[in-house]
């Protein structure tokens, strides 16, 4: 129940509010606990001795109980729910901060369907423990303690009876929590599975509907949809299994107060109108009882579901700044790698193996090689999306691992391979590092980037509305976009990962064009990663990669000479070509 105190915790930040619903609540408790006084004050006081009086008063303080009952009910409530959307407020917020601030490598092993589902539904089993069940319980407790002094001074040995139900319900509820909370947090992670189905499904439409796979996907969401119901189902049997005997427990005291208590009447050891209130205390000490009992199941769910929430809240963040990090922010073009390897966490084999190399001012260094032979992985290490395993890799002679992420990501321009687009307009996608920039900066990086004329032929130009992740674009103007809103940003090194693999080669030469002067004038340095070698022909120097080995460098006419793998590449290009 770690987790569950740590969310109780967080009320802290809404103390008054709580104070508030915490003093409702006790009022209300009064409230109650006066009610069964008054029918005995009416009885006994009033229509035993037939003085109307007497009733009439009872009556009007029994209405006036029920207005405070009524308003201190509204005001526990409310205050509750104030609060439970205070600590679900926070919590939304402090695991999307935490979400931003994880490292490349936990990306890769999260699910996003998980965290979405955590986000989303486990946060809410939380705001619905606090809003609701908490509340509950923490009335429930009062009123039972109250209550129970009430009966022991009204009538020791009929309380005893009473009170035989107490400890028992406790046991059963408390053994329910204990053997449930793994079976509830299943059922969490089951929805999770669902909703990851149904994301890919709604990102991948397109590819369902292309290979007839309706009938194949219906059936993958069905079985874990089956599995979810199964889940649940399981809980409900849980539930099933423990409840049933508590109001077996609370029907067994009613008889057994009713007949002591009457053959206490009977013997005018107990007036009828004491016996009466007895019985009304005897109503509001079950439904605490019956009130835990339903929150039960409810505090199980949220126990699980706040220890999915907190295991992302207090995920280790493995690429971080130093203590004494420093700010990047000049760069003369001198990169180097010494002996850097790296493996991706969890993977068996390494992507990067002994690379050393080093960058001159104003070079435009261009990374050839296969698929899969580690190009990315060079360009993911320069802004520490990853450390690397062994090595070091220096700028201007300081270890990268100096500067603080925010300056050093600040001052790197990078296009990756897969283009991401946000909802907006083409004009925010582009701005989207550089918010206030202007439209003449825009307009001037659309046409460097090969999309000016493009976006100008739309009916809205750039303030045409993107669709979602670009929906409506083609790869290749998707990819253009994301080279202006990269070439906006105010980089000293600029990284262009494969950044043209979706525009046609004619479009892609004139991009590389008016790149070249562009990156010359303002980056120190420049990567471009490629799988066509005609894209990279005018770099100062071409990087061979091959299974994670930097096998040769020089420039095309070098590598001409003495590559063969360049060779291949190149023939295997041309043959393409040649067949198209």
């Amino acid at each position: 129940m770690q987790a569950i105190r740590r969310v109780l915790g967080s009320l802290s930040n809404y103390r008054w509010i709580s104070v508030g619903a915490l003093l409702s609540l006790l009022l209300l408790t009064v409230a109650n606990a006066v009610t069964p006084q008054l029918f005995r004050w009416g009885i006994d006081g009033g229509i035993v001795p037939r003085n109307l009086q007497i009733v009439l008063y009872s009556a009007a303080w029994m209405v006036v109980a029920a207005i405070a009952r009524g308003l201190f009910n509204f005001g526990q409530s409310y205050w509750a729910e104030a609060a439970s959307q205070g600590v679900a407020y926070d919590l939304r917020n402090k695991i999307f901060s935490k979400i931003q601030n994880l490292s490349f490598s936990y990306h890769d092993r999260s699910q996003t369907s998980q965290l979405l589902t955590r986000v989303t539904s486990d946060i809410e089993q939380i705001r619905t423990f606090i809003g609701t069940s908490l509340i509950q319980v923490i009335g429930a407790v009062v009123t039972l303690v109250s209550i129970a002094v009430v009966l022991l001074i009204m009538n020791w040995q009929l309380a005893l009876i009473t009170l035989t139900v107490v400890p028992i319900s406790g046991w059963l509820m408390a053994r329910f929590i204990t053997r449930n909370q793994k079976l509830f947090g299943q059922v969490q992670e089951q929805l999770g599975n669902l909703n990851a189905i149904l994301q890919e499904n709604l990102l991948g439409i397109r590819v369902v509907k292309a290979f007839v796979r309706e009938s194949a996907e219906k059936s993958r969401y069905t079985a874990l949809n089956d599995s979810l119901v199964k889940a649940n189902m399981k809980t409900i049997d849980a539930i099933h299994n423990t409840f049933p005997f508590i109001f077996l427990l609370s029907n067994l005291v009613t008889l057994a107060v009713f007949a002591y208590g009457g053959a206490q009447v009977i013997n005018n050891n107990f007036s009828i109108g004491e016996l009466v209130a007895f019985n009304s205390y005897l109503v509001l000490i079950l439904q605490p009882i019956l009130l835990i009992g339903f929150a039960a199941p409810a505090i199980a769910s949220a126990a699980a579901s706040a220890q999915r929430v907190y295991e992302v809240v207090d995920a280790a963040v493995e690429i971080r700044d130093r203590a004494d990090a420093v700010e990047f922010d000049t760069c003369s073009g001198r990169i180097t790698f010494e002996n850097v390897s790296f493996r991706y966490p969890g993977a068996a084999t390494p992507a990067l193996k002994s690379v050393s190399f080093e960058t001159k001012p104003r070079e435009l260094i261009a990374i050839l090689g296969m698929t899969g032979s580690g190009k990315s992985t060079i360009m993911n290490l320069i802004p520490r999306f990853y450390d690397v395993t062994a090595g070091s890799i220096r700028i201007d002679g300081r270890d990268v691992r100096d500067f603080s992420l925010k300056s050093l990501r600040s001052h790197i321009g990078i296009v990756f391979q897969e283009t991401t687009l946000f909802s907006g307009t083409i004009r925010e996608n582009i701005t989207y590092a550089k918010p206030h920039a202007s439209l003449a900066e825009v307009i001037s990086v659309a046409k460097t980037a090969q999309i000016h004329d493009f976006i100008t032929s739309l009916p809205d130009s750039y303030e045409t509305i993107v669709g979602e992740r670009g929906i409506g674009l083609s790869g290749g103007q998707k990819q253009r976009i994301a080279i202006a809103r990269t070439l906006l940003t105010d980089y000293s090194i600029l990284i262009l990962d494969d950044s043209t693999s979706a525009v046609d080669a004619q479009t892609a030469a004139q991009i590389q064009a008016e790149l070249d002067n562009f990156m010359r004038q303002k980056a120190c340095v420049t990567f471009v990663v490629a799988q066509r070698i005609s894209t990279v022909k005018n770099a100062d120097r071409i990087f061979l990669i091959d299974k994670g080995r930097l096998v040769a460098q020089g420039t095309h006419e070098q590598l001409m000479r003495t590559s063969p793998l360049y060779g291949v590449i190149l023939e295997s290009q041309v043959k393409q070509k040649e067949n198209k």
